[in-house]
């Protein structure tokens, strides 16, 4: 008999495949569940619209802070330049 998950945990499953760089292969076996407990969770969660709106405003903000982290190095280095001359 399979494992029976709680709503969080399936929630977050779909979160996180649908927001992280991680490969759902990855997450499958992290998690201990199989592949198509996944794939019914995310075709679930976008016929309802649920969680995929949270997850793509998660990676577009992941987006965006790692390119303000670039730009902030930038930064810093050519301060460190400024001073230096």
């Amino acid at each position: 008999m399979g494992h029976v998950y709680k709503t969080e945990f399936r929630r977050e499953e779909v979160r996180l495949a649908l927001s992280s760089d991680l490969s759902r292969d990855r997450i499958v076996q992290d998690l201990g569940f199989v592949s198509s407990t996944l794939k019914k969770g995310i075709r679930d969660a976008q016929k309802h619209d649920t969680v995929v709106a949270d997850a793509t405003d998660h990676t577009a903000l992941l987006r965006e802070n790692e390119r303000l982290r670039r730009e902030n190095l930038l930064l810093r280095e050519n301060a460190i330049r400024v001073v230096r001359t």
